[in-house]
């Protein structure tokens, strides 16, 4: 019996999904330079299969933070249609956008690649995530809660730098700095 064209094309969305998922546990536990067989391994399927999606691993790297750009784009959107204030939303985004960037374990190094598929990968985060992140602070500022003066590019650039980890200085310390960034952007009123 042969496989309708339908079922083959959901087969492979289900793949694609599978591995973009098991990638990026992948990567938060071990790096983006993480064995290719351990994210098929994870995702339930063969090494051909991963390489007939990402024909090589820069595509690969790509395919998973474009996928969680997104996520972090809707999730603005989404907080905006909720009932809660927009300070909360804005603060809840950050929240999201801060585990976005402390699990990137040789996102750094990824984006300072040669390869071109990576080099548009950091004008991608400027352009997708920084008018998300304005549309919060705008919100907020019109709300009366966040300071005007703030504008996305600095806050998340501020939000960046706070989240480079190291020994001694865990997700929890960036947590909690970023916290405190926030106080300081709310407004005076």
């Amino acid at each position: 019996m042969t496989e309708s064209p339908g079922a083959r094309e959901a087969g492979v969305r289900r793949n694609r999904e599978a591995l973009l998922a098991a990638a990026a546990a992948v990567f938060v536990e071990q790096g983006v330079q993480a064995p290719i067989r351990d994210i098929a391994g994870r995702a339930g399927v063969g090494l051909g299969t991963v390489y007939r999606h990402f024909p090589n691993r820069a595509e690969l790297v790509t395919a998973v933070y474009r996928h969680q750009i997104e996520e972090c784009v809707a999730l603005a959107s989404a907080l905006q249609r909720e009932n809660i204030a927009p300070g909360e939303a804005l603060t809840r985004w950050i929240g999201a956008f801060v585990e976005f960037l402390v699990t990137k374990h040789g996102l750094g190094v990824a984006l300072q690649s040669e390869d071109p598929s990576l080099i548009t990968l950091h004008a991608l985060m400027l352009e997708k995530l920084v008018p998300a992140c304005a549309s919060l602070i705008a919100a907020g500022v019109s709300a009366g809660e966040i300071d005007p003066s703030v504008t996305a590019y600095t806050l998340m650039r501020a939000v960046g730098n706070l989240c480079i980890l190291g020994p001694g200085y865990e997700r929890a310390h960036a947590q909690d700095m970023v916290a405190r960034l926030l106080v300081g952007c709310r407004s005076a009123r």
